[in-house]
């Protein structure tokens, strides 16, 4: 593949790739053997459109964007209730997406699927329709996302691991390998294990994107009032309103807790 640290100063179609005249590319984007640009797709500068990929129409997709070999992007969502309407898909800046991964484009309920800024998505992984990824999120591989699921900013998701549709994983959460999702996961936690339960919190990814000791001090009490209490959750959400009010990361998890629908992971 082309070294993804070359700026171009120039667009590059390679003469086997088929692109749409509708599609507008900007200057520096590369295009490599045999892959296939629709219409109503954009592509900025400093993106590399990897051999034999594809990218479905609306599709917008941000500079220096890496699509592997085989990625499909923007392509019909795997729902029967889609009817053709024209939906997006939107790909931030720097976001990696490898071999064979597949990023579906949404349907009428919210009209476009969306993959934040700086994200890796590794071979053969999956975003459903309608998904929302923030950004700093990593999908080892082989992860599987059902429709209309949420991923806070920097989640980080173990491979082979399967989410249900609609789940919400909070910020700075990490899920292990090989799990499967049902229930919602809180912001800054480690889940893991067989039933997935919550294991602790993740202070080794949360020191790593300089989190200042004080505030690792103010999440590690919350945690302890939502998963070492006896507390249920609606009861842990009020004492972190009575407990920690001027806290913003207790406010946040308190936030996520009464906006859950699917339950919370144990």
């Amino acid at each position: 593949m082309t070294d993804p640290g070359v700026r171009r100063t120039q667009t590059v179609v390679h003469p086997t790739a088929i692109v749409d005249p509708r599609a507008r590319l900007d200057i520096g984007v590369t295009v490599e053997p045999y892959a296939i640009i629709e219409g109503d797709v954009t592509i900025a500068s400093g993106t590399v459109i990897g051999s034999h990929s594809r990218i479905g129409p609306g599709t917008h997709i941000g500079h220096d964007v890496r699509i592997s070999h085989g990625a499909v992007v923007g392509t019909e969502p795997q729902d029967l209730k889609y009817a053709g309407e024209p939906t997006a898909t939107h790909i931030g800046d720097r976001t990696i997406i490898r071999e064979c991964a597949t990023v579906h484009r949404g349907t009428a309920k919210t009209g476009r699927t969306i993959v934040g800024a700086d994200c890796m998505i590794m071979a053969y992984a999956h975003v459903a329709h309608d998904n929302t990824l923030g950004h700093h999120v990593i999908l080892a591989n082989t992860v599987q996302l059902g429709g209309h699921v949420t991923l806070g900013d920097w989640v980080v998701i173990g491979g082979g691991t399967v989410v249900h549709q609609f789940t919400l994983i909070g910020p700075h959460a990490m899920v292990g390998g090989g799990f499967r999702v049902t229930q919602d996961i809180m912001p800054y936690v480690v889940v893991g294990g067989y039933p997935l339960k919550t294991l602790s919190l993740n202070r080794v990814g949360l020191q790593r994107r300089g989190f200042a000791p004080d505030k690792i001090a103010e999440l590690s009490r919350a945690f302890r009032i939502v998963f070492r209490s006896k507390l249920n959750f609606s009861q842990a959400a009020d004492e972190l309103q009575r407990a920690m009010p001027d806290s913003a990361v207790a406010q946040q998890m308190r936030a996520f807790i009464l906006q859950s629908e699917r339950g919370l992971v144990r």
